[in-house]
C-alpha cells in the first residue's frame, strides 16, 4: 500500500493528482481532457510525464481516447485500489451497496498472528471483531480485525482508541468494520499501511461462514496499519472467487 508520496515514482505522484481532479470534478465523468500542452501547463508538469501519466490512465480505464475528439474521462470511473487505506466495504461490490454483518465482537488474548503483527505482549487484551461482508445478498469477503492493546492506543492514536469504545456501545457495533472506525478517526493523523496478498482455500469453518464449500479457491489479505511507527490495527480479509472485485493499484 503506498503511504506517501516521496515514496512514489512522480509518474504515480502525477497519475493520483489528475485521479483526484477527477473524483473531485474538475474533469467530470464524459468530458474531455484538456490537450496535452495545455494540461502540462495547468499541472505544472513536462509533457513527456504528462504522456506516460495519461497512458497509466488509459490503462486503467480512467480515460478513453476518441478520435476527432482526445481524451475522454470515462463515464463511471473505476473506484480507487487497495493502495489507499480505505474500508474494504468501500473497496468492492463494482457500486452495488456491500453491508457489514458482525459474526463476532470479542476481547482475545494475542495469537501468534497478533503478536507478530501488533507486537501484542503475551498477556495482553485485544478487541477482535470477526464480520461478514455481503454485496446484492451474496457473501463478499469474510474479515477478521484485531486492535492493538487499549494502552497502546491510548498512547499511539487516542481518537481511535475513543472512536472503538463509542462504537462498541452505540448502534452501529454490527454494522461497520474496524477499520472504518480508524478511517473516521484519523483526520489529520498521519496513518501507513502494508499489506499482503496471497491465494489460498476457503476452509472447512470459513466456507460455512462464506456458504461456499471447502475447496473454494480464495484471496487472503493480510493487512497492517500504522499510525507514526505503532501498529494500531491487524487484519485478515479473505475474498472468494466469485466475489466482487478488489482493484489493486501496481507501481514500481
Amino acid at each position: 500500500m503506498v503511504s506517501s508520496a516521496e515514496q512514489r515514482r512522480p509518474v504515480v505522484v502525477l497519475y493520483e493528482r489528475i485521479v483526484d481532479a477527477i473524483h473531485a470534478g474538475t474533469y467530470p465523468p464524459g468530458s474531455t481532457l484538456p490537450s496535452e500542452p495545455k494540461l502540462a501547463a495547468e499541472l505544472g508538469v513536462s509533457r513527456p510525464a504528462l504522456r506516460e501519466a495519461l497512458l497509466l490512465l488509459q490503462e486503467d480505464g480512467l480515460l478513453s481516447v476518441r478520435r476527432g475528439v482526445g481524451r475522454t474521462v470515462a463515464d463511471r470511473p473505476p473506484r480507487r485500489g487497495f493502495e489507499h487505506i480505505q474500508p474494504l466495504e468501500e473497496l468492492i461490490g463494482a457500486g452495488a451497496p456491500v453491508r457489514v454483518r458482525a459474526l463476532l465482537r470479542a476481547v482475545e488474548e494475542p495469537t501468534d498472528f497478533t503478536a507478530q503483527h501488533l507486537l501484542a505482549a503475551a498477556r495482553a487484551r485485544l478487541r477482535f471483531w470477526e464480520s461478514l461482508l455481503a454485496a446484492d445478498g451474496t457473501a463478499a469477503a469474510l474479515s477478521q480485525e484485531w486492535a492493538a492493546a487499549a494502552d497502546v492506543l491510548d498512547a499511539a492514536h487516542p481518537a481511535f482508541a475513543r472512536a472503538l469504545e463509542a462504537v462498541a456501545d452505540g448502534p452501529d457495533a454490527g454494522r461497520t468494520s474496524m477499520l472504518a472506525v480508524l478511517a473516521g478517526a484519523s483526520r489529520g493523523v498521519p496513518l501507513s499501511a502494508h499489506s499482503s496478498v496471497t491465494a489460498t482455500l476457503v476452509g472447512q469453518r470459513r466456507g460455512e461462514q462464506l456458504g461456499r464449500p471447502a475447496d473454494t479457491p480464495a484471496v487472503l489479505i493480510t493487512q497492517v496499519v500504522r499510525a507514526g511507527d505503532t501498529p494500531v490495527l491487524a487484519a485478515k480479509h479473505m475474498l472468494p472467487t466469485g466475489a466482487a472485485a478488489l482493484p489493486v493499484l501496481q507501481s514500481n
